[in-house]
Formats: C-alpha cells, sequence, structure tokens
C-alpha cells in the first residue's frame, strides 16, 4: 500500500500542478472549434460561413505536382476559381507549381510550413511565419487565409496567426476524400450532406498525408458537385469572394492592396509540372 504524501508535499504538488494543468487547458481548448456543432452555433466566420448565395471551393495539403495541376485543369473546364491552402515545405519545393495556381487566377492560403500536429506554440509561430514568407517570395503576394492542420486551432496558433497578419477559417463540409475507399460519389454525398448556401467546402488535391491516389475521388467529384451548387443557384469561387469579412488591420499586405487572386492569363490552358 503506498502511504499518501505529507500535507506540506500534497500542497506543493497543487501548486505546482494546477497552473500546468490550466496553461495546458488554455492551449488547447480553443481546439474544440474542430467540432462542427460548436463552429457552425459560436463561431460561424471561423467556419467559414460567408454569402449565402455563394459556395467557397478549398483544397489542403498541396502543392503537388502529381496531382495539383490535374485540379488546376478541371477547375479551369468548369470555370471555377478556388482557394488552396498550401504547406511551406511544398511550396519551397514545387514553386513553380503555386505560381501556376496563382497564374490561373486561384487564391493561395496557408496550411502551414509541415503537416504536424500543434503542442509546441513557438514551433507554430516560426513555422506559420515560414510559410507566408514562402508564398510571398513564390507569388509577390500575401496570402490572407490560415487553415491549420487537422483543422486543431490552439491558442498558440491563434496568436501566431495573428501575428503573420493571417485569418483563420475552417469549414463547413468536407468530402472524407482522405481514405483509400474514397470515390467521386463517396466524396459527393458526404460534401452534400453538410453543404449550404454561405458553406466552406473542404477537399485535397493531393495524398501527401493520405492514403495514396484518393486525390482521384475529390477530382472525379468536382463536375457534379459544381453543377449541383449552380442547379441550387449558388455560385462556387474563392474565399476572396465568400465575403465572411475583412482581413485583419494588421495583414503585411504587398505593394497594391489584397488583391490575391488574380484572373488567369490563358484559362484553357493545361500545364503539368
Amino acid at each position: 500500500m503506498t502511504a499518501p504524501l505529507p500535507r506540506s508535499a500534497a500542497r506543493r504538488a497543487a501548486a505546482v500542478g494546477l497552473p500546468l494543468a490550466a496553461a495546458a487547458l488554455a492551449h488547447i481548448g480553443p481546439a474544440a472549434t474542430w467540432l462542427p456543432v460548436v463552429r457552425g452555433r459560436l463561431f460561424p466566420r471561423l467556419a467559414g460561413v460567408g454569402h449565402p448565395g455563394h459556395v467557397a471551393l478549398t483544397f489542403d495539403d498541396g502543392p503537388d505536382p502529381a496531382s495539383t495541376p490535374r485540379f488546376l485543369d478541371t477547375l479551369d473546364g468548369l470555370g471555377v476559381r478556388a482557394t488552396f491552402f498550401v504547406l511551406g515545405d511544398g511550396v519551397v519545393r514545387h514553386p513553380a507549381v503555386v505560381r501556376e495556381t496563382v497564374r490561373r487566377g486561384h487564391e493561395v492560403a496557408v496550411h502551414g510550413w509541415g503537416h504536424d500536429r500543434p503542442w509546441l506554440p513557438a514551433r507554430d509561430a516560426r513555422s506559420l511565419r515560414r510559410a507566408v514568407e514562402a508564398v510571398r517570395d513564390v507569388t509577390g503576394l500575401t496570402p490572407l487565409w490560415y487553415r491549420p492542420p487537422y483543422g486543431i486551432l490552439t491558442s498558440g496558433r491563434w496568436a501566431a496567426a495573428r501575428a503573420a497578419g493571417l485569418r483563420p477559417v475552417l469549414w463547413t463540409a468536407w468530402g472524407r476524400d482522405w481514405t483509400a475507399s474514397a470515390t467521386p460519389a463517396s466524396v459527393r454525398a458526404a460534401v452534400e450532406a453538410d453543404l449550404r448556401g454561405g458553406g466552406t467546402v473542404l477537399l485535397h488535391d493531393t495524398d501527401r498525408t493520405a492514403a495514396p491516389g484518393c486525390w482521384r475521388a475529390a477530382l472525379g467529384a468536382l463536375p457534379d458537385l459544381v453543377a449541383g451548387c449552380r442547379a441550387t443557384g449558388l455560385t462556387v469561387g474563392p474565399l476572396a469572394e465568400h465575403g465572411t469579412a475583412e482581413v485583419h488591420a494588421t495583414a503585411p499586405l504587398m505593394p497594391g492592396g489584397p488583391a490575391a487572386v488574380p484572373r488567369p492569363s490563358a484559362p484553357g490552358r493545361s500545364w503539368h509540372a
């Protein structure tokens, strides 16, 4: 049988443990916004709720020279522009893909440096700054939006995003397109189950952090998803056209302002890195 701690030792343990527990709770508490019911009811703008006649189409985890250009071609054919949340380490490895994404008229946003879990606030701040700088160096544009990996938004990531002049945004509907069993039909069904006017759709343009080849399911679902939105009178486009809110006043804008969605110079041109 273990002997109980003396009262003085117990008090010292409580004095140390309670502040640590409180700090841990403060750090991880905002991650509750990962739950759709929490962000949908309490933080609709964080969820990506925008103009009721518009749907924001977004993609995570790129750039990927094997798959991202195929999404660009399909979106060109549909006459749709989207927002691509890119990883900084991919930006520096595949800058041509990112530049082509912008040339086609799409918006580039930040998903982090790597697809890491958020346990070290100082690392989050450094990696987010690096990612913003990578996008700016490659495209000449300053990103406006931030979506944390796994959708886990801790207080550290909130602070890092604010310091970088980024606005966090999650999603209202996703395609569950990262699994080996995903199909175009399953992706469309998953999105449409939660999609309403003003919603933000999360898909993936790469299998970098998912089942090999699963991006084909998202790619195959795009024509029917866009057609379904248009059939109900909804327009589809990037977050820049979604009307969620103005960017933070602290955002470090490049010369020329926040025009981060240039129109493409050759909309129908096919390109592969």
